[in-house]
């Protein structure tokens, strides 16, 4: 679905008709969105350049440039999945080009870290020490979580943390990691809309997430 919806990241299209084309994808597999039943009014948030994550779809038109970010969920035979992607449209600026590579690497060394027996904070701690080495900041208002029957179950994943602390990861367990990412401070402000929450200093964010599960010690991404 994510590589579905990046390739649809153009200039000239609005943000609505990445919904439309993601609920048609939706239902077209047997599936339902994810997002709908928590009261979101979309079946996908799309964000855009200082946009963190929860943007609405609307009439708003893709410019050259524009950093967009996608996060998307299903329910299949009754189980949810959770994702999200980056992408520019047109050409990216070389900040914006940089931020993708390092918020997308950033959410690898977090799964790098999903396998059996290590801890939960150090998923958190690869995450946030790859994106700072980097001259980037984690968001902390916003966090990972568990995955299943539910979308949003414990624990909470956060962007950031110390090595070795947390719960044990065990095989059977199922996490949505979703790093998002900032090109200037980590502090967010939420629209009057009570949903879309953008940079506090307007700088670029990014966004990147994959529903994994730990099965034989090592993780497997189910939304790749």
């Amino acid at each position: 679905m994510s590589d579905m919806i990046r390739k649809h990241i153009t200039e000239g299209r609005k943000t609505s008709d990445l919904a439309a084309l993601a609920e048609e994808f939706i239902y077209s597999n047997q599936a339902k969105p994810a997002f709908t039943p928590e009261g979101f009014p979309s079946c996908i948030c799309v964000s855009v350049n200082d946009e963190v994550v929860h943007g609405i779809p609307g009439d708003y038109v893709i410019q050259h440039g524009d950093l967009v970010s996608v996060d998307m969920g299903l329910i299949l035979s009754g189980y949810y999945s959770d994702m999200a992607v980056s992408a520019v449209a047109g050409n990216a600026s070389s900040e914006a080009q940089n931020l993708m590579d390092v918020t997308e690497q950033s959410l690898r060394k977090g799964i790098e870290q999903f396998k059996e027996g290590n801890r939960l904070g150090d998923i958190s701690h690869a995450i946030a020490s790859f994106a700072e080495k980097n001259g980037f900041s984690v968001v902390r208002q916003f966090t990972g979580h568990g995955i299943g029957r539910e979308l949003h179950e414990e624990p909470q994943i956060l962007n950031y943390g110390r090595p070795g602390t947390g719960p044990e990861l065990k095989n059977g367990m199922v996490f949505a990691i979703e790093p998002m990412i900032n090109a200037g401070n980590w502090e967010v402000k939420i629209d009057d809309n009570g949903w879309t929450a953008r940079t506090s200093d307007g700088s670029l964010s990014a966004h990147f997430e994959h529903t994994v599960a730990l099965f034989d010690g090592e993780p497997e991404v189910l939304t790749s």
